[in-house]
């Protein structure tokens, strides 16, 4: 039972509940009021009144909770999407970090441009690394053939991407 459902079952109880034991307790206040002398008869009802309070305060609370499971109860959900979408960045760090131990430095320096400017082109690439077109060219096709990176055709030139594997 989700807690929406469980909330308006609450409510419904705690209503119905409250009703009966606020009537209770009203009718004895009035008979209290009016025929209470200090009799045996006059303590018991007393000792009703105590229970029918006690008893209105508890469904005060179950009325409490109903409210609450119904409107403030999306918390929860909204943590696990906040963890998972946590757990889901630290292994995109994790992953960053395993493919950059095995990269050599000037693999490195590539990679890490092309991830500071997505969509970058290779002529870009070539002043920001300060490496030659070719060297450029040989690492940018040995990673497309990996899959770490993507190309899109943008007029007579690519515009690099990470890849979504990474």
């Amino acid at each position: 039972m989700n807690n929406r459902k469980l909330g308006t079952v609450l409510l419904g109880l705690g209503l119905s509940a409250g009703t009966i034991f606020f009537l209770l307790q009203r009718q004895l206040s009035r008979t209290n009021a009016l025929l209470c002398t200090p009799t045996a008869e006059c303590l018991s009802l007393n000792s009703y009144l105590t229970l029918t309070n006690i008893a209105i305060g508890i469904f005060v609370a179950i009325l409490s909770l109903g409210f609450y499971l119904i409107f403030f109860e999306k918390g929860y959900e909204a943590i696990l999407r906040r963890l998972e979408a946590e757990k889901n960045n630290m292994l995109k760090e994790d992953k960053w970090k395993i493919i950059m131990g095995l990269l050599d430095e000037n693999e490195r320096k590539v990679l890490e441009a092309i991830k500071g400017q997505e969509g970058i082109t290779q002529t870009t690439l070539r002043l920001r690394t300060d490496l030659s077109k070719a060297a450029i060219s040989s690492i940018v096709t040995e990673f497309e053939k990996k899959k770490l990176i993507a190309r899109e055709k943008k007029g007579k030139t690519y515009s690099i991407y990470i890849s979504e594997a990474i």
